[in-house]
């Protein structure tokens, strides 16, 4: 088993810097935690995955002591099996909560139509308009938060157009979502036509931030029903990130990708690609060269390594523990029985999927995780306290860590989506929130 399945070549060598070198920013930002910045219209909390990300982006673009393009590599091929840890640490939180979505009614279920239709049905046209090329379908499939990463590495590789569009998705979610979100659920809530509940049901976007944020403003308007708006948003944003693997592995990722094929007719619209007949029309020579030169550089970036599992899943664990247990705030054996069980959940994910071929090992980590860990099962009280002992947010500041470690190599393409992901990005949040918001009224009006 490698951690890719197209490999150019072979980063074990690679693997032992990167590491050492994602664990010192790991532990730095994991030790100063998050920092809230007010705005006064809003706080904005940057979380230290965020600062992992943004540390690892200087250590990749800086040009004092360049990071060879063999090391980002091999840390984007780390992504790809952290990404697998990540998706099982996440079933462990859905498992508990299954009663939960069992006993939900249809209005609640159907409120995961609008965060699905709303992205891809107005957001992705946008992106497709300012010719972002192929980042459109991981920028527009769903808000892209954690679990993104899962579907859109899995699918298409985390060197791919759709994953760094996914990334510059999630940068523009975490730094301005929650503020925006507060201004648009202030805006709605203020126009006294919508249910406070139909609200509360759009504020489960799948961001705790942007839920956090939504849900103030909702209470604002309506403080009176402040303990069913909070209860409301909080199962419904629980019910989106239990969905949210499944809809966006078999049905959002899938209609954004036929969507995006649909408006460009299978061509590639990104800007150096659509300049292309322009120059060879009149264009300057210095044009059509640094269009060449564009292409060969993503091309470059987008040649995978190979490490093998054994030597990732190593890595990972021991990048995974030290951060694990700053935020517990001492090494204990919980947390490290807790990696062996997610460790062993992940191998197992794997060697099923392998064997059923059919269905991807990111919905086998989901569903046994999620099985394992729900009242159901006879093991789930010994198995729940020791996954839980690992902290969800530092397996993700590990995996943004190494993200931003590998992205120097793919600044070439994230400039050139640049400015575009603003409008996409406000479009895709208002689109989510407003159809989410517009079907939960209806459905509230059918079965209360």
């Amino acid at each position: 088993m490698t951690t890719s399945a197209a490999p150019a070549g072979t980063g074990t060598k690679q693997t032992l810097p990167i590491a050492a070198l994602a664990l010192v920013i790991a532990l730095v930002v994991q030790f100063v935690g998050q920092v809230e910045i007010d705005l006064g219209i809003g706080s904005v909390i940057i979380f230290p995955m965020v600062w992992g990300l943004v540390l690892g982006l200087l250590v990749s673009v800086q040009r004092f002591k360049p990071l060879g393009l063999d090391l980002q590599k091999a840390a984007s091929a780390l992504v790809g099996v952290a990404v697998m840890l990540l998706v099982a640490r996440l079933a462990f939180n859905i498992g508990p909560s299954l009663p939960t979505l069992v006993k939900a009614g249809p209005a609640l279920l159907l409120q995961e139509v609008g965060h699905l239709l709303g992205t891809v049905a107005l957001a992705l046209p946008l992106a497709v308009l300012l010719r972002m090329g192929k980042a459109t379908v991981g920028a527009t499939f769903s808000l892209d938060r954690e679990p993104s990463f899962a579907m859109v590495s899995e699918k298409y590789g985390p060197d791919s157009d759709q994953y760094r569009g996914v990334l510059a998705m999630y940068v523009f979610g975490t730094l301005f979502g929650a503020v925006f979100i507060t201004l648009l659920t202030s805006l709605v809530a203020n126009w006294r036509i919508f249910d406070p509940l139909a609200l509360a049901m759009g504020a489960g976007v799948g961001s705790g931030s942007m839920m956090a944020a939504s849900m103030a403003s909702i209470v604002d308007a309506y403080p009176a029903d402040e303990e069913a708006v909070l209860g409301m948003a909080a199962v419904s944003n629980l019910i989106t990130t239990i969905l949210g693997v499944y809809v966006g592995i078999y049905l959002a990722l899938p209609l954004a990708d036929r969507f995006y094929r649909l408006l460009t007719g299978g061509r590639d619209t990104a800007a150096p690609e659509s300049s292309a007949p322009a120059a060879s029309a009149g264009a300057g020579a210095d044009e059509v060269s640094d269009n060449r030169a564009f292409r060969e550089q993503v091309a470059a970036a987008s040649a995978q390594v190979t490490l093998p599992l054994w030597l990732s899943l190593a890595v990972l664990t021991v990048l995974g523990i030290g951060t694990a247990s700053i935020a517990a705030g001492a090494l204990s054996w919980k947390v490290v029985g807790g990696y062996a069980v997610l460790l062993a959940l992940v191998l197992f994910g794997l060697l099923l999927a392998k064997v059923s071929r059919k269905i991807s090992a990111i919905v086998w980590i989901t569903t046994v995780g999620a099985y394992i860990s729900s009242p159901w099962f006879p093991g789930a009280e010994v198995l729940n306290p020791l996954v839980k002992s690992v902290d969800f947010l530092s397996i993700a500041t590990i995996m943004l860590t190494l993200a931003g470690l590998s992205l120097g190599k793919d600044i070439p393409l994230l400039r050139r989506i640049g400015w575009k992901i603003i409008p996409v990005g406000l479009v895709a949040i208002t689109a989510s929130f407003l159809l989410s918001t517009v079907i939960a009224e209806f459905a509230l009006g059918l079965w209360g």
